[in-house]
């Protein structure tokens, strides 16, 4: 899996880990081992512009994802087509403040907002309640395998 990690923000962040929970997510997934996927961290700055431009909202947001070959999760026995997964784009610095509200540390939110940035590329949304419902599920069991697989290392 190719997946590639930027850190252009201020903030210094576990990328190891980063990359660590996208393989795991998309191993859960199903997704090719030739799947590419580009994660890159900017600051608040930079984040507030992507969002403008993208999503037409102000201020900037922890995440956005941006699918390219619109691959879908696969099967154990059907894995997704190689491709292009698409490119994540995190910031820290709205992370750690959400994590101080959520009460932990910036890790875990980046870890979190990158399993739901993946979700997103693979088609996943959460603007109706059966979806936010299934992809918060997804969520939730992709970070608590890959905690269970962190503990075992």
């Amino acid at each position: 899996m190719s997946i590639e990690i930027n850190n252009e923000s201020a903030i210094e962040v576990d990328e190891a880990a980063i990359q660590r929970l996208a393989v795991y997510a998309l191993d859960a997934m199903h997704v090719h081992r030739d799947a590419e996927l580009a994660i890159v961290l900017v600051d608040e700055g930079a984040m507030e512009q992507l969002h403008v431009q993208w999503m037409d909202e102000p201020g900037p947001t922890d995440v956005l994802s941006f699918p390219m070959d619109e691959l879908r999760p696969g099967t154990e026995e059907a894995p997704t087509p190689p491709g292009l997964l698409g490119d994540i784009v995190l910031c820290p610095q709205v992370a750690e403040s959400q994590a101080r509200t959520a009460g932990h540390g910036l890790v875990d939110e980046l870890l979190l907002l990158t399993t739901h940035g993946i979700l997103h590329l693979l088609g996943f949304d959460h603007a109706e309640p059966d979806e936010e419902k299934e992809m918060f599920g997804l969520q939730r069991d992709i970070l608590v395998g890959f905690a269970m697989q962190e503990r075992r290392r």
